[in-house]
């Protein structure tokens, strides 16, 4: 079964990659979960702290649109970890595709390997 992948990645403010990565660690992956997405990998990228990934995993475009409308609209994100991790972002880009359960699956045990 295939599922859509995004993997959005951001250039963080300089010097701002480790108080990024605390707030996603403990504030936003928290929550997406408590939302029901499907948080695959997320972190510091190697080549550079100040560079961010994050993947999450859907069943499909509508499924997408729908949850990040429900979760970037609630007042758990706007009133939680919103401001404090948008006042670290420089800039963002997304790309998204399709992938199946066992590539999905390489991301995210890739990911629990590293830490």
């Amino acid at each position: 079964m295939n599922r859509l992948l995004e993997i959005r990645s951001y250039k963080l403010k300089p010097g701002a990659g480790g108080d990024f990565h605390r707030l996603v660690s403990e504030r936003s992956a928290p929550l997406h979960a408590d939302w029901g997405i499907d948080v695959v990998a997320f972190g510091q990228s190697l080549h550079d702290p100040d560079a961010y990934y994050l993947m999450r995993a859907y069943k499909d475009q509508a499924d997408l649109e729908a949850s990040q409308a429900a979760f970037y609209g609630s007042a758990a994100w706007r009133e939680g970890p919103r401001e404090a991790i948008v006042a670290l972002i420089e800039s963002d880009a997304n790309a998204v595709m399709w992938l199946d359960n066992d590539a999905i699956a390489l991301l995210r045990d890739a990911r629990g390997a590293a830490l």
